[in-house]
């Protein structure tokens, strides 16, 4: 899909993006294969339009992720999904209640093939390394939730990743309420003994564990490993829905 963008150029909106796929020109290749410019373009503002292609063909055949964290707009970041797809980490946190003075006493991440805890008084001070590798992070309310807080604990850490929010992407699709709420709308299952729980039963586990009930935090972890494993599958269901409502003709074979 990637290939197909160019939302991410200046001045270029969704009805122009659409008017450039209607007119042919479908890739970043079809554009910069025109002899003349496509109708909306002054040959100046084209020409200028397909320096920044290339810019982006460059920068997407060296793998870099930043150039299109900047260039695309954040509900757009969807576009990115598979291409890095293989460096893209899924991410949940869980707190001591949701309000500025909270703590986050476990972070976990997913990137498809590994689960990895990251534990309050014990290695979550190992998180940022963690991030370094991944070029896109999924969450859940992540922008509102997740990163403000992993930004107050960890001042120096720079989320210059591409950002999928799940929350927002499965709302233009038509799906509403809280992580659990939709995992049960798409037949998304969890364990009998995480059904139940809420991001409230987190805050007592951790409690708990504090108190010494050492099977709170591992309830606790579990609990945020489904979080985070789930959301792959969130995030295939987003793309596919999100992709299908755009008005490209053709694909091409390209993700």
């Amino acid at each position: 899909m990637l290939r197909h963008t160019f939302i991410h150029l200046p001045g270029v909106g969704a009805s122009t993006e659409c008017s450039l796929w209607q007119q042919g020109v479908l890739t970043w290749a079809d554009a910069l294969d025109l002899s003349a410019c496509p109708t909306g373009f002054g040959a100046g503002r084209w020409d200028s339009s397909c320096r920044l292609l290339e810019e982006s063909l460059r920068s997407l055949e060296r793998g870099d992720y930043r150039h299109f964290a900047r260039a695309l707009p954040s509900c757009e970041q969807w576009r990115a999904w598979p291409d890095f797809q293989r460096r893209t980490v899924y991410l949940d946190i869980e707190t001591t209640g949701c309000h500025g003075m909270d703590r986050v006493t476990v972070a976990g991440l997913y990137d498809g093939a590994r689960t990895m805890s990251f534990i309050a008084g014990d290695n979550l001070d190992e998180l940022p390394e963690a991030l370094e590798q991944y070029a896109m992070i999924v969450t859940f309310n992540g922008a509102s939730f997740d990163l403000p807080f992993l930004m107050r604990r960890f001042p120096d850490l720079e989320f210059d990743h591409l950002h999928l929010d799940l929350m927002h992407a499965l709302r233009r699709l038509g799906y509403s309420g809280g992580l659990k709420s939709i995992e049960r709308q798409v037949g998304i299952g969890r364990d009998d003994d995480l059904a139940g729980l809420s991001g409230w039963d987190a805050v007592r586990l951790w409690r708990e564990y504090c108190a010494g009930r050492q099977e709170s935090l591992d309830t606790l972890v579990r609990y945020n490993a489904a979080d985070i494993e789930n959301l792959e599958q969130l995030a295939q269901l987003a793309y596919r829905g999100i992709r299908a409502g755009l008005s490209l003709p053709c694909d091409r074979g390209e993700a």
